[in-house]
């Protein structure tokens, strides 16, 4: 049987069909008229998604290039910055800066754990020279999330040092106000929770971040911020942009301003709670104490052969699941419910969850997964 294929990793993520279909329009010029009009309105309402007042530059690349711009902008050979190693993501915000000849040293907390604010505070009372503090919102290989409102604060009351956010998992999905929480510089990619393919990233900063370009002397070209920044004057790209991603992004963004980003951040917390307790419900353990609402992380139990798991969901139901990464692998599945995923969803892939571990060699009570998700929905109306 051709099952039809259901896409339920943290990213890429399902695309609406409009927003396809938006992509596949007749391709335009981007030093044209319509391409300006259309990338203004863009520009205008990424603000509105990152709860911003500055400009939100678009990017050509995977989220990892959007966190290498943040490095080669805004630092210098030898300056010392702060990392928070709590999954794979966070481990990469070392390895770049390593990369571009910072001093970085890495905070480390156990892997599905979630920084203490006051372990950075501590960390930059001892080490005033500290220029950037990196931290992950949404760690994407623990589904973990921090308090990054907190972590805001104590970087502002304890250093000069500008904060640096990846939102990659997390814009358009939890609660995250640039400017009223005072972060420095968020970044956030196109396949996560803004409902499109892979291939754009976005970059925002403050007006104190851009004053760390200024005084930046690592090399950069491509994605020099300075050239985005000048270029969004009259509504343009330094360099050729990925014109029908765009053209998708304009559809999305609309999408998500129609709903109110207010609701999208509701909605996802409460699709969220609804695959946390129907997991808990099958009697599986969460990875994480202090869950993200973009993904849940579900470790793999003993009994279970992850293989055969893995295999019955996608040969038996169509459905592609997340595995673990790093010291995780093969000993946890994660579950996406981030952008373009609804209340319907969030009930089938618990049945389906159920469904594979029985098959595997999991007993658990036939349905409890489903009626504790259900009983959530219920409680939470998104209706």
């Amino acid at each position: 049987m051709n099952f039809k294929k259901r896409l339920v990793t943290p990213g890429p993520t399902p695309v609406p069909e409009q927003i396809m279909s938006a992509t596949a329009r007749p391709m335009i010029h981007h030093r044209s008229p319509e391409f300006e009009e259309l990338f203004r309105r863009v520009n205008e309402n990424l603000c509105y998604l990152f709860q911003t007042k500055q400009n939100v530059i678009t990017l050509c690349s995977s989220g990892t290039g959007a966190m290498e711009a943040a490095v080669a902008n805004l630092l210098s050979p030898g300056d010392e910055v702060l990392y928070v190693n709590g999954g794979k993501f966070g481990e990469r915000w070392g390895e770049i800066c390593r990369s571009y000849r910072a001093n970085a040293v890495e905070l480390q907390v156990e892997w599905g754990e979630s920084v203490a604010p006051e372990k950075i505070a501590e960390h930059l009372r001892a080490r005033s020279d500290t220029k950037a503090v990196f931290v992950t919102h949404s760690e994407t290989s623990t589904g973990a999330a921090i308090d990054i409102k907190e972590i805001a604060r104590v970087v502002r009351e304890n250093s000069n040092a500008v904060l640096v956010a990846d939102g990659i998992a997390s814009v358009g999905v939890m609660e995250l106000r640039m400017d009223d929480w005072g972060i420095d510089v968020v970044v956030t990619g196109s396949q996560k929770g803004l409902m499109i393919p892979p291939g754009l990233t976005f970059i925002a900063l403050s007006e104190r971040a851009w004053r760390f370009v200024e005084d930046s002397s690592l090399p950069r070209y491509y994605f020099d911020l300075r050239r985005a920044r000048e270029a969004l004057i009259g509504n343009r790209t330094p360099w050729t942009p990925a014109v029908s991603l765009i053209v998708g992004l304009d559809l999305a963004l609309r999408m998500i301003r129609d709903e109110g980003i207010e609701r999208v951040w509701m909605r996802h917390e409460v699709l969220g709670c609804a695959i946390r307790e129907g997991c808990r419900a099958l009697g599986l353990k969460l990875v994480a104490r202090c869950a993200s609402n973009a993904l849940t992380a579900v470790w793999i139990p003993h009994l279970v052969e992850a293989k055969r798991f893995f295999a019955t969901l996608k040969s038996g139901m169509g459905i592609t699941l997340a595995g673990g990464q790093g010291q995780l692998m093969g000993k946890i599945f994660r579950i996406s419910h981030l952008g373009y995923f609804d209340l319907l969803d969030a009930i089938s892939i618990v049945s389906a969850v159920e469904t594979a571990l029985r098959a595997s060699g999991w007993t658990c009570e036939p349905g409890a997964g489903v009626r504790a998700a259900q009983t959530v929905l219920n409680e939470k109306s998104l209706l």
